[in-house]
């Protein structure tokens, strides 16, 4: 089951932040058809946010096809995003893990990682598209 996490820096809301955790979950196969998200009362009392957040952000999922909500029992995904690029993920992980490895030992925060890595992968497909 996914564990949920905000983060009050990002500066996306918190129901955002719950719909791209799914999201990104059930790209990596993290999450699968038939599985079940945490309940609105269990992601409330972990996260101490408002139920309606929670609630907006399942709803979203569920606009997009990718969860349903059964009444008395929970949410349950319905949909992947996953494709066949899965079995990659395993080798880039390292890779990426290495490259992590190597920018915390130059020094660098999280922050500025994050920062690195999305202007990096911004850069590199304005090139693709060139």
């Amino acid at each position: 089951m996914i564990e949920f996490h905000l983060d009050g820096r990002s500066g996306v809301s918190p129901y955002q932040q719950l719909v791209r955790q799914v999201r990104h979950a059930l790209r990596l196969g993290m999450l699968r058809e038939g599985d079940q998200l945490p309940t609105v009362k269990d992601v409330v009392g972990q996260l101490a946010i408002n139920p309606n957040t929670v609630l907006k952000a399942y709803r979203e999922l569920e606009h997009e096809g990718l969860v349903a909500a059964r009444p008395g029992r929970g949410t349950f995904v319905t949909a992947t995003l996953a494709d066949g690029s899965l079995a990659a993920h395993a080798p880039l992980r390292r890779d990426l893990r290495r490259w992590v490895t190597k920018a915390r030992l130059s020094g660098l925060d999280e922050e500025s990682i994050e920062a690195l890595f999305a202007a990096t992968l911004r850069e590199a497909g304005q090139q693709d598209v060139a």
